[in-house]
């Protein structure tokens, strides 16, 4: 960590993007591709995570991703991330993505999904990060889940590791 800051709070490090959806974004349907849109989460939740933890992030997971309803060539995409809750050199970041009516000033949900970035230095060695300072009681809901889900997530890694020892080197044949 660049400097000693023990905490942040979650407005701190809170992104926004915002993006037009072109037709080399969307397939024969015209529809943005789910590709596209979880690239475009990555990108605004890592915005968010290097706020957060004033480094370089890498992403680690991204545990959970819905498609509520489809993102059209014309579009106007709002992407929010903010970092739910930080852990030793890990974060998870919820990301929120909306169509924006322009002309009815409405914003339809459309996406959202959970990711964990992870702070590193140049060398890319893991460092610590700031805590997180939920202040609303949304935020602190969000912080409380976060830690839920982590415990889910650290579930499921062991129990892949467990399966893909027990398969072996030849478990793609």
């Amino acid at each position: 960590m660049s400097e000693a800051v023990l905490a942040r709070t979650v407005c701190e490090s809170q992104s926004e993007r915002s993006e037009i959806i072109f037709p080399s974004d969307a397939n024969a349907r015209g529809n943005l591709l789910g590709g596209r849109l979880m690239q475009y989460i990555d990108l605004v939740g890592a915005m968010a995570a290097s706020r957060h933890a004033r480094a370089i992030t890498v992403t680690a997971s991204m545990d959970h991703l819905d498609f509520v309803a489809p993102v059209h060539v014309g579009d106007l995409l709002i992407l929010k991330a903010s970092v739910n809750r930080a852990f030793r050199t890990s974060m998870e970041v919820g990301v929120k993505a909306m169509v924006e009516d322009v002309r009815q000033n409405r914003l339809r949900h459309v996406s959202s999904a959970y990711l964990t970035y992870v702070a590193v230095d140049m060398e890319g060695k893991r460092i610590v990060v700031p805590q997180v300072i939920a202040e609303t009681d949304h935020q602190k809901r969000r912080y409380e889940d976060a830690g839920r889900r982590r415990e889910m997530r650290a579930g499921e890694t062991q129990r892949k590791k467990e399966m893909r020892a027990a398969l072996g080197d030849e478990w793609h044949v």
